[in-house]
């Protein structure tokens, strides 16, 4: 099976050549995942994987000499769930998710990271991987590898929980849309997660946390945060480029300094 091209990601291990790269850089925006392999300063992109279904995907060279994917997951947690499964089929064995959220705690600002330790994962693809007790954690050395790669860039991150949910706008409070009438039980969810010291909202990251303990690969997520929820929901599209270019730069840094790439 991992010989050839799987369904989704539409390549297999033998488009990997001889380097067999282990870490997977995984975005959910197709742009975001080819930026990472096309316009970072020390990344050399290597070849085009695969165009298949929009999940575009990059093999890359670091200026070190190690080599990673940059690879497209979707939007929410399904597509997700199918594309995390098959990187690991062809021999991922980290997957760290480069993603953008919107912050609830007081603290995070539109511009800063979050570093996510774990998830508060309310998520339905999950629970196809895991019952919903089952912990939703990042792997601890990734994290902290992470977490010391910001410090000593000097930029700016908050390291703890997000909340992982699986819609965009009645997930996360948002009842300016389409549906204005949201659920009794979403009404004040953002400040009660705020009271039990979540950080950011986003989409993927639970998911991806419950599969990695479950299949054995290291997970870690740097979101870049795009707007403060106590705030506005606007998103100025110069520091969503800045902060976004930020977290790339951290988790190169952290996967240099853990020497896997």
């Amino acid at each position: 099976m991992t010989q050839q091209r799987l369904y989704h990601i539409g390549f297999g291990r033998e488009d990997l050549g001889d380097t067999m790269p282990t870490v997977a850089l995984l975005c959910g925006d197709p742009e975001r995942a080819r930026r990472i392999a096309r316009e970072t300063d020390g990344v050399t992109c290597l070849a085009t994987l695969s165009e298949n279904r929009g999940l575009h995907s990059y093999l890359c060279r670091t200026a070190c000499g190690g080599t990673f994917v940059a690879a497209t997951s979707g939007m929410g947690a399904p597509s997700l769930s199918i594309v995390a499964n098959e990187l690991v089929a062809v021999g991922m064995r980290t997957i760290i998710r480069i993603g953008t959220s919107g912050g609830i705690a007081e603290q995070v600002k539109a511009g800063d990271l979050v570093i996510s330790s774990a998830a508060l994962c309310r998520q339905g693809a999950a629970l196809d991987i895991a019952p919903a007790e089952y912990p939703a954690a990042a792997d601890p050395f990734l994290t902290v590898a992470l977490a010391r790669a910001a410090a000593n860039l000097g930029i700016r991150a908050h390291l703890g929980l997000t909340a992982s949910v699986d819609t965009f706008y009645e997930g996360q409070e948002r009842s300016d849309s389409a549906n204005p009438h949201l659920l009794r039980s979403l009404h004040g969810i953002t400040a009660e997660y705020r009271q039990l010291k979540i950080l950011n909202y986003e989409m993927e990251a639970g998911t991806l946390f419950k599969m990695g303990l479950v299949y054995g690969f290291a997970a870690g997520c740097v979101c870049a945060v795009l707007a403060e929820r106590l705030v506005a929901e606007a998103v100025d599209l110069d520091v969503k480029q800045r902060a976004e270019r930020a977290a790339v730069h951290v988790v190169l840094a952290a996967l240099e300094a853990l020497t896997d790439v």
